[in-house]
């Protein structure tokens, strides 16, 4: 009975926290509804500085007007909600962790939200740019650029969620340095092969061209570096009596060679 009354409290408690959660979600998009239109104005602006005069973007669905604004309205609104979304996981989740969980997870949390957020204004600000003046400058003579809003949106969303998701690199590999799952010395030996895959997976996941597979396989590796770098720090912080121990083992005299 007493596993089964903490079963329910704690989905009553989940259920509490996922109605705050849209609640506030539902609150915040009010006012993003409002300005929809200036909104994917701004998020297609990327595009719209590349296009030649005269050049416009198009609809070819008869709803498409209405829910393509309202998408990028529902969008905006979760990612400036984000942080209120956060906090209702993390206040669910902590009472059930240790206090070293603790001071992992909630960092780790904060510092996962930062870094998708700065994979996201890269490819705003740096890769999309780069992209559609090199896909517009291939066009051949007599063809109008002419993009679908919806297709655009699409399109615009995985980049955000690719560069996001590259972003998120140095907190994979603190992660798995302190989690054990595989050692600091594992990862820094696999250096090369890391540089191979950034861009195997800048091949996949970026337009064919070689811009943007550069833009996104070298933050990757240097994010791979930097997550190496932090991993380290993070484990001599955490484990201080260890690296002790393991600097007084090396600077102590061998006592078979002194009897010798």
């Amino acid at each position: 009975m007493d596993e089964e009354g903490s079963f329910i409290s704690h989905l009553v408690e989940l259920r509490t926290r996922l109605i705050r959660i849209f609640t506030v979600l539902a609150v915040g998009f009010i006012p993003c509804a409002y300005f929809a239109r200036e909104l994917y104005t701004l998020l297609a602006q990327p595009l719209l500085e590349k296009l030649p005069q005269g050049g416009q973007m198009i609809a070819t669905a008869v709803a498409t007007p209405f829910f393509v604004p309202m998408k990028v309205a529902l969008m905006t609104a979760f990612v400036l909600t984000l942080p209120h979304t956060l906090y209702q996981i993390w206040a669910f989740v902590a009472p059930g962790l240790y206090a070293h969980e603790k001071r992992l997870f909630l960092p780790l949390v904060v510092a996962s939200s930062g870094l998708f957020f700065m994979g996201m204004a890269f490819a705003y600000f740096a890769a999309l740019p780069l992209v559609f003046e090199f896909i517009i400058y291939f066009a051949p003579q007599g063809v109008a650029v002419m993009t679908d809003i919806g297709e655009y949106l699409g399109f615009v969303l995985t980049m955000f969620l690719t560069f996001g998701i590259t972003f998120e690199v140095p907190v994979f590999v603190v992660v798995l340095a302190r989690t054990g799952i595989i050692s600091l010395s594992k990862m820094k030996e696999v250096r090369q092969y890391v540089l191979v895959g950034a861009f195997v997976i800048g091949a996949i996941f970026t337009p064919p061209d070689v811009i943007s597979q550069f833009l996104l396989a070298i933050p990757l590796y240097l994010l791979y570096e930097l997550g190496l770098l932090l991993a380290g720090m993070s484990i001599k912080k955490s484990f201080p009596e260890s690296n002790e121990l393991v600097t007084k083992r090396e600077n102590k005299p061998n006592t078979s060679d002194n009897e010798k």
